[in-house]
């Protein structure tokens, strides 16, 4: 566990007085608009998301879930990610990295650390299920933080 996800697991914050939800949707929202022009992950995204609108609600309805425990979200992105070809561990990070860079730049300091503290454990989570995916018996490897 590195220091930033230390640091967010020993703070108790009330989940909903974290961030606003215009703050989650700007989060949301400057980071997907960097994937697609991501010259390495936004093809991947493009060629696997018919409905850009709907998939950004859904997306943050899923972070304001996490960030302020809103209950908006209801789903299972590990089947629907292990069903992708061709994923590796690096896409995996560069995704990371990716939104590492998007949440700092945001103004909100506590909801940029937890916001990726859980996109590190949603990335190794989502990586692990993949793997498993496609050999059960594997004992997944880690993603290396950068």
């Amino acid at each position: 566990m590195n220091q930033m996800q230390q640091r967010v697991t020993q703070r108790e914050w009330p989940r909903a007085e974290l961030c606003t939800e215009e703050e989650v949707s700007r989060l949301v929202h400057s980071f997907y608009a960097r994937i697609r022009q991501d010259e390495v992950l936004g093809p991947i995204f493009e060629a696997h998301i018919d409905d850009w609108d709907r998939h950004m609600v859904n997306l943050a309805n899923f972070w304001s879930a996490v960030l302020r425990r809103t209950g908006r979200f209801s789903g299972a992105p590990i089947p629907k990610h292990a069903a992708l070809p061709g994923l590796s561990a690096e896409l995996f990070q560069r995704w990371l990295k990716l939104f590492r860079e998007n949440a700092v730049a945001q103004l909100d300091r506590d909801m940029s650390e937890l916001a990726c503290a859980t996109a590190e454990r949603i990335a190794q989570s989502l990586w692990a299920g993949y793997q498993l995916s496609r050999d059960p018996d594997i004992v997944p490897t880690v993603l290396v933080h950068g």
